[in-house]
């Protein structure tokens, strides 16, 4: 079976590793396949045909899909929902659905900046180092004042005390409909899989999700533990739906972040995925 990584993030939205870094490292370590699945974007896959087409990387026998992963919320039931999209054929449709995400994450961590200088911090946003050279996260801000010496660490007590816990800078966006995400990606030819259920305990949207084209489950995931992992197979089971696993790497941008191939997809999800012939 080949080993497949099928959930990355690189620097075009929340990864502190560019693509060609994380190629590397995935080709050194011995991974056969690789899905880059940045956050509401599709951006890097032009970006990923481009380097593999590069002279150094004529030989590279590891395989590099390009994939995404829409933040969603199901506002009545009041759940994260995160679900990823592979094989999308037709990315203009979905880049038409997530890009005004983009721009809303963008705007929100400018009001952030905006409240941190009234504070008293020196940001200048033009130094901040942005997703796919765009769009600023809250990392990306702690980034820049752990760089200038305003903040001790990534997540270290001024982060939780400043974007989480009533902090001045905790607020958020309106994020995606869960459904409308799973109906874009099969509309633009792809593959829908919920992310990480275990993380979010959204077990119970999943027959919703079905109902919509829902393809596949996240099993093999950091956030996953023994108990959610038999849960995700039963579902799979009863809805003939394949399993797939990665180590949703973020690299020093996210807490305790997995390595590159700490987590492997399911043989169901590399046959749907990289095969294209799970039944």
């Amino acid at each position: 079976m080949k080993k497949a990584d099928l959930h990355i993030h690189s620097t075009v939205s929340d990864g502190s590793l560019s693509i060609a870094e994380i190629i590397d490292t995935a080709s050194k370590i011995g991974l056969d396949v690789i899905a880059i699945t940045d956050h509401d974007t599709l951006s890097h896959a032009e970006q990923i045909t481009g380097l593999l087409a590069k002279k150094e990387y004529e030989n590279l026998s590891l395989k590099v899909l390009a994939g995404l992963e829409i933040s969603c919320f199901d506002n009545e039931e009041n759940y994260r929902v995160h679900v990823l999209g592979y094989d999308i054929k037709k990315p203009e449709i979905v880049e038409n659905f997530v890009h005004p995400l983009l721009l809303a994450r963008h705007e929100n961590s400018m009001k952030q900046i905006q409240i941190l200088n009234e504070s008293g911090f020196r940001i200048n946003p033009e130094k901040i180092k942005k997703a796919d050279g765009k769009y600023i996260y809250k990392q990306h801000i702690m980034d820049y004042l752990v760089s200038i010496g305003q903040a001790e660490a990534l997540f270290g007590k001024f982060y939780h005390s400043t974007f989480k816990n009533g902090g001045i800078c905790h607020f958020d966006i309106q994020y995606l409909d869960p459904y409308k995400a799973v109906e874009v990606i099969k509309e633009a030819g792809g593959k829908a899989v919920l992310a990480h259920s275990g993380q979010q305990q959204n077990f119970c949207l999943i027959s919703k999700l079905v109902e919509r084209g829902l393809d596949g489950l996240e099993l093999n995931h950091h956030a996953n533990t023994g108990e959610d992992k038999e849960i995700i197979k039963e579902y799979a089971d009863r809805y003939h739906l394949f399993l797939t696993g990665g180590s949703d790497f973020h690299g020093r941008y996210e807490a305790n972040s997995p390595s590159i191939g700490d987590y492997l997809a399911e043989e169901s999800g590399v046959d749907a995925i990289v095969n294209g012939c799970f039944i």
